[in-house]
């Protein structure tokens, strides 16, 4: 079943008289109030990368599983809605053309059964063979053809399964990957080693036809293996990773056959065991389409093809722009425990008492309450007690939705009095706690594993910094917040010099990734305003003063962005040029994160914040909905990704904030008039 919103009535027309702050607050309760799933969490578009749908559709023709008629128009119409005026497509929805995406968004459409002569694919084609064709296609779109029967094993750089032989205390053993580039290349590895392909069909031989200017038999493999269309060159392949790829070319020749099979033994038993710990929703989309290639070719109609093939749909959504595949399983955790916490802090009323209690619900029903079957075989930090991206199910707890989680649940008890167990929050605290990196900082699913110099190693082409899980400002800050709302709450228990040591080291963090400018450059939203307001609240949850020089510089780098209307608005392109790029109009999300940072740090009543807050009651409609914007997310510095939930849940929480303020504003006032410039 499709993931899809459930909304009430269409929305209304906002050409009224401007309503009062309250009736701001009402309408933003309602449309949240309204939006909410039974199971009391909020379902959201998670959408946006563009390679991500083609390499279901593939996966599906691949493996013989069938998409229905209306599946597959609305799929098409996704397509056709994000093809670019070039006629290529993007790395994500508001990216440039590359050959990456433009290879696989064509075969996914002809997949689909869209003729070659269709005007758009005809332009797709065009722009496709004017930059090469697949050849100079970043790695993953080579990898995938080369499933499909598209592309050559002989023109592929190696993805040995060997490598899962070495002593695990080897710098380049792939347990010291980040958990994401690892399980990709796990299953990888496996389709790599057998040289997995799909049989050559008539659609197959067209498609070759199609696709390669030069004619697919006059292809020099060996060549493609190292060719690169600049579009597609979005990070530097380095001396070393050139020198790797020739070392196992040579060292794969010479493999006997008798290791290769132990290896893939191997793999396929982390594979297996990937499959068991997720209930086969696996840790995210690519590796998730890969296990379902791997159990084709290993066990064809066998039980885990089965049981892969009836969670795979659950990666869709229907969106206003058609049906996609999200980049998670589904958003609802991360979402729910924002929404709640911003409608803990909205005055106690009925509707927001009901709200909350049914995000109650799904928030104690999807926490993470074991660790896995045999964590230290499959490479798996500790998992009881923390929250995941998604839901319980998907079973990969993560640093800052762990905190997330824990804010909500005491924010939920302090408006409600509805509490968690003390033991599960207790839970929640030990993992975060055993979580945090050498450098004070927190990364996301493990602790860092591997040396820096591996992102040498990056053979992906399109995405940076991805070899290592990094400690990152946003996990930094949320699991500082999360631990002093804990000591807030409970005076820190057995766990209070913990916390006070812990907290101490990550404010050291947080102080030394600030930028000369202020700023803190954020890796999971786009980008500076999202940093800066984790930041900020991140040294806030410290102990800092309002007068600390870290949070002025913030405020003045805050400041310095506000648009003539009072807004924010920051393009995801900020997060590849690592410098601060202006939308061409403001948005309603990056306005709600900068004036929440300002209100944190005790600007609540200034100028900036006032006209931020007549922005954001000038944008909302008459339903309480705002109008869709840029994207607000991103990974790995390179792929936008889509939240619609964000327009839900911060603008409203950022008006909620600025009517307390004004209810007790004279000791904000009278810091503020205090303060110099």
């Amino acid at each position: 079943m499709l993931g899809s919103e459930r909304t009430n009535g269409e929305r209304t027309d906002t050409r009224e008289a401007r309503p009062g702050r309250l009736d701001l607050l009402e309408r933003g309760l309602l449309h949240l109030s309204r939006t909410q799933h039974a199971d009391g969490s909020w379902h959201g578009d998670y959408g946006g990368p563009m390679f991500l749908l083609p390499l279901y559709i593939a996966t599906c023709r691949v493996t013989g599983l069938e998409l229905e008629p209306a599946v597959r128009q609305e799929m098409l119409r996704y397509l056709k809605a994000h093809q670019n005026a070039d006629g290529g497509f993007g790395l994500h929805i508001e990216a440039k053309s590359s050959v990456f995406t433009t290879s696989l968004n064509y075969v996914g459409a002809r997949l689909l059964g869209e003729p070659a002569s269709a005007e758009w694919l005809a332009r797709a084609r065009t722009w496709l063979h004017e930059h090469g064709g697949p050849t100079r296609s970043s790695s993953w779109g080579k990898y995938f053809l080369a499933v499909l029967g598209l592309y050559d094993y002989r023109g592929l750089n190696p993805v040995l399964p060997e490598l899962w032989l070495l002593p695990t205390q080897a710098p380049i053993h792939p347990s010291r990957l980040w958990c994401h580039c690892r399980m990709v290349y796990l299953p990888l590895s496996y389709l790599y080693g057998r040289r997995a392909a799909a049989p050559v069909t008539d659609t197959i031989r067209e498609l070759r036809a199609e696709l390669y200017p030069e004619g697919y038999a006059r292809v020099d493999w060996e060549a493609a293996r190292s060719s690169l269309a600049p579009t597609d060159r979005l990070t530097t392949r380095s001396a070393l990773l050139d020198a790797g790829n020739e070392l196992l070319l040579r060292a794969e020749r010479r493999m006997p056959g008798l290791l290769r099979k132990r290896a893939l033994a191997y793999v396929l038993d982390q594979i297996r065991r990937e499959d068991e710990n997720t209930d086969y929703i696996c840790i995210g989309p690519i590796n998730k389409l890969l296990h379902v290639l791997v159990w084709h070719f290993e066990a064809p109609g066998g039980r885990e093809a089965r049981a892969h093939a009836r969670r795979l749909p659950e990666y869709l959504y229907q969106a206003p722009d058609g049906v996609k595949m999200n980049g998670y399983n589904n958003s609802r955790l991360w979402d729910t425990t924002f929404a709640a916490q911003a409608v803990a802090r909205a005055p106690e009323t009925e509707l927001t008492r009901g709200i909350l209690a049914r995000a109650f619900t799904y928030i104690e029903q999807n926490q993470v309450l074991t660790d896995v079957r045999e964590p230290d075989r499959c490479f798996r930090h500790a998992s009881k007690g923390g929250w995941p991206f998604s839901d319980r199910a998907h079973g990969w707890p993560i640093s800052d939705c762990t905190a997330e989680g824990l804010k909500a649940c005491l924010a939920i008890e302090a408006a409600t009095g509805r509490a968690l167990e003390r033991s599960r929050l207790d839970d929640a605290v030990e993992l975060m706690l055993s979580l945090q990196n050498e450098d004070g900082g927190w990364a996301t699913y493990e602790l860092t594993r591997g040396p820096a110099w591996l992102e040498l190693l990056n053979a992906s082409d399109c995405f940076r910094e991805i070899m290592i899980d990094y400690s990152y400002v946003e996990c930094t800050s949320a699991c500082m917040q999360a631990l002093a709302a804990y000591r807030t709450r409970f005076g820190g228990g057995r766990f209070a010099s913990r916390i006070h040591a812990s907290i101490v080291r990550g404010r050291r963090f947080l102080e030394q990734a600030q930028r000369v400018d202020g700023s803190w450059e954020g890796s999971w939203g786009v980008c500076f305003t999202y940093g800066t307001w984790f930041g900020v609240l991140g040294l806030k949850a410290a102990g800092a003063s309002d007068e600390a020089p870290e949070l002025a510089r913030a405020c003045e780098f805050l400041r310095a962005h506000q648009r003539q209307d009072g807004s924010w608005g920051e393009s995801v392109e900020s997060c590849a040029r690592r410098h601060y790029v202006p939308t061409a109009e403001g948005q309603a999300v990056m306005t709600a994160w900068a004036t929440l940072a300002l209100i944190a740090a005790g600007r609540g009543t200034s100028s900036e914040v006032a006209r931020a807050v007549d922005f954001l009651s000038r944008r909302q409609r008459a339903d309480g909905s705002y109008a869709d914007e840029k994207l607000a997310g991103v990974f790995n510095k390179t792929c936008g990704i889509q939240y619609d939930n964000y327009l839900k849940i911060f603008p409203f929480w950022a008006l909620v904030e600025a009517e307390r303020v004004q209810q007790t504003p004279s000791v904000t006032r009278a810091r503020e008039e205090a303060r110099p410039g």
